[in-house]
This record gives C-alpha cells, structure tokens and sequence, in this order.
C-alpha cells in the first residue's frame, strides 16, 4: 500500500469517526406528522425519501413533472404510513411553478417543517460542444428554482423552527468530465446555501440548512448515463434517502454520502494533480 493510499484512508477514517461520534442522535418520533415538501419525487432518491418520510409517519406533499407517476408514489405514501400524502404537478423551468408548489404545500398543510429541495433537469452526460442555451435552462431548473422556493417558504419554516435541506453532489466540490452544465449547477447550489446558512445563523433564525453531498447513486437515470464510460461504484438511492432525512431531522449543516466522499474532497486539496489524473482516468474516452 502505498504512502498516498495510507494517508487518505487514515484521514477518512479520521474524518468518518470524528462525524459519527459528534452527530447527535435521531429520534424517528420526531417526524410524526412532520409537515414535508419534497421535489423531484417520481423517482429516484426523491421517490425513496418521499417513502421513508411516509414510514415516519409525516404529513408530505411531493411534486415533480408526471402527474401520473407522482399519483402512484403519493399513494405508495398513504399504503406505508403517512398522515397524509399529496402531490403537485410542476415545471421548475417556468417562472410561477416554484411559488405554485410552495403555495400549494402550505395551504394543503398548514405550513412546512422540512423543504427537501432534490429536483434536477435531464442533462447529457457528454462533451460539452458550447451548448449555451441548455445551460442556461439548466440552471434555472437545477438552481435558480431552489433559490426561489426556499424564499417562499421561509417565513413558514421560521415560523415552525424548520429544516431547508438542500441535495447537492460531489461534483460541486470535486468536477469531472461529461458533466459541465450540471456540475456548475451544483456548484451555484453550495455558493448559495452555504452563504445562506451563515447569514441565518447570524441573525439567530430558527432555520436550519443542510447541504448533503453525494457521491453516485444507483438511481435509474444515473446509471443509464454513466454505464460504459465508468466503473465507480454506485450506491443505494434508499440509503442515501434515508441519511438525507437524517441530516435535515439532526439540523446538521452537511452530509457526505457515502462517507467517504469528503475524503475524496480532501484529496482534492491535498494532492491535486494526482487526484486530477485519476479522474481523468477513471472515464473510458477516446477522442
């Protein structure tokens, strides 16, 4: 084993215990009839989370842009346990979906507890060839929307001493290739939010931001984009849902998932023409 190898596997370990030892406990009971809009719920890690909140026994709203497949989920919700389970049709690329939602959620329930914002727009896993437009539209969905619902939803979550949980990636912190429009999303995200959080902290508000990086996720969409250009690992959408909702009930400012992403993060920092070298080759590209 080589010394690079020893030194990031003792400071992710290092990094894993120190998380785990300072992280205060979950209580379950306390999502009992929990007020929770989820976006991006149809499939994927919004669907799981959107179930495991059920499991709690939550009161949840879910939105994303099939009415059809979120009918199907909201009932899945009621089946598993939720005190109520409703769901909105929406298109974050249009300027009045976002409030619509919110609107939607705090009149259906009363007001909001947790705003879990997940939503993407469908992206190419490619070579970015000047695409200026998709970009554009693509951060109107993948952020600008996020911007807009957490604002709408504030003075409720002020209110209700409740969570903004924001779902980020590794790629906001570490970028790879094929994923330049999305990445710069993600990274627009943890501007926003982590500025958010220290400026709702000084004000003493009683609002809480999470921001939970994940790594790759065996969701459908992701697997079918990557398969053939990669071997990285991917890990379980129900899992990463369930350690999302853990961070946002805990009113911890971070998640990595899997544990050892903020490793990789550090790597990074620490060694970065190497780390950029094995990203470079850890994708099967010929030009």
């Amino acid at each position: 084993m080589g010394t690079f190898t020893k030194i990031l596997l003792s400071a992710a370990c290092v990094a894993f215990l120190a998380a785990r030892w300072t992280a205060p406990r979950f209580d379950a009971e306390s999502l009992r009839g929990a007020r929770v809009l989820v976006t991006g719920a149809s499939t994927g890690i919004g669907e799981q989370m959107a179930y495991h909140y059920a499991r709690f026994g939550a009161q949840v709203v879910i939105t994303a842009r099939r009415d059809k497949v979120l009918q199907k989920v909201a009932e899945e919700c009621l089946r598993l346990g939720a005190q109520k389970a409703l769901y909105v049709a929406a298109d974050m690329a249009s300027e009045s979906d976002p409030d619509t939602v919110v609107d939607f959620a705090l009149e259906h329930l009363g007001g909001l507890d947790y705003l879990v914002l997940n939503h993407i727009g469908p992206s190419p896993f490619s070579m970015w060839e000047g695409d200026v437009e998709h970009t554009r539209w693509l951060m109107k969905v993948n952020f600008l929307s996020y911007v807009q619902m957490a604002w709408r939803s504030l003075a409720s979550l002020e209110q209700s001493k409740g969570s903004l949980v924001i779902v980020s990636s590794l790629l906001a912190k570490m970028p790879s290739p094929f994923v330049a429009p999305y990445a710069s999303t993600k990274h627009a995200l943890n501007g926003f939010f982590g500025s958010l959080y220290h400026e709702l902290a000084m004000k003493k508000s009683n609002v809480s931001v999470s921001i939970c990086t994940l790594g790759l996720i065996d969701t459908e969409s992701a697997m079918d984009k990557v398969r053939g250009y990669t071997d990285v690992p991917a890990y379980p959408a129900p899992d990463a849902a369930l350690n999302i909702i853990v961070t946002g009930a805990t009113r911890q400012p971070e998640l990595f998932y899997p544990w050892f992403t903020r490793a990789l993060i550090l790597s990074k920092d620490w060694f970065p023409s190497f780390t950029d070298y094995v990203i470079q080759n850890s994708y099967n590209y010929t030009p």
